[in-house]
């Protein structure tokens, strides 16, 4: 199993948000491009970069700043937020991100992420499912939807897509570890890779999750800016 170091980005900062609140944000670094190399310094093979700007407002809000942690990284990025457009999409693949994350623009526009997958690998394109009680959560987490989690994977799947960046909401930012039920249906029921997002505190979150048949990948954040395990430790107990 992979770990992905978040680096989630706002106002041009490296910050961590309590379940997806603007108003509870904490600013851990103003250079979210340091903060990435840091990471890989320390072992990561891949990085998870979110523009929480573009999620909130429709549309990219930090390329310069995503394109610049592109040139001076070794390793690949996963990068979600904004991405709503064929444009925007092209954009970031053309420039070197590794892999797009497709989130709300997934539930409004199906046409997009056809396109997407006639021009770009399904290894490039995924699916962002953020869910609050089992529903979809979209617009930076603003609008939850009457779409059920579960129904949004299966019709992605039907679609072409291999993978998604689940989330529960409620687990984000918290350190209540993540929601083990939710994600092991998760990917029992769809046959997704799945890339868990949302509450791992502890060593222990992660190895539970390396155990779930399906589970490629979990992202890390909070945990790991404010100590509770280092990156290292979080390598090993996914690898054990």
């Amino acid at each position: 199993m992979l770990i992905f170091p978040a680096v989630d980005i706002k106002d041009g900062c490296c910050v961590r948000l309590k379940q997806g609140r603007k108003e509870e944000m904490t600013i851990y670094s103003s250079d979210p491009v340091n903060v990435a190399r840091q990471w890989e310094k320390q072992g990561a093979e891949w990085v998870h970069v979110v523009d929480l700007d573009g999620a909130f407002s429709g549309v990219p809000r930090n390329r310069e700043i995503i394109k610049e942690m592109v040139r001076c990284l070794s390793i690949p990025v996963q990068l979600g937020g904004g991405i709503r457009s064929l444009e925007a999409a092209r954009d970031y693949l053309h420039s070197g991100v590794s892999r797009i994350i497709i989130g709300t623009g997934a539930l409004g526009d199906r046409g997009l992420l056809t396109d997407l997958l006639e021009e770009f690998s399904p290894e490039q394109v995924m699916v962002g499912i953020d869910a609050r009680d089992g529903m979809v959560a979209i617009k930076g987490w603003e609008d939850v939807t009457a779409v059920g989690a579960l129904d949004l994977a299966l019709e992605m799947k039907d679609l072409g897509i291999i993978r998604t960046v689940y989330t529960d909401i409620s687990r984000d930012g918290v350190l209540q570890g993540p929601n083990i039920p939710a994600i092991r249906e998760m990917a029992a029921r769809t046959g997704l890779a799945v890339i868990a997002s949302g509450g791992v505190s502890t060593l222990e979150d992660i190895a539970e999750l390396r155990e779930i048949p399906g589970v490629e990948g979990a992202i890390v954040g909070k945990a790991l800016y404010e100590g509770r395990i280092t990156l290292d430790e979080a390598i090993r107990a996914a690898r054990n």
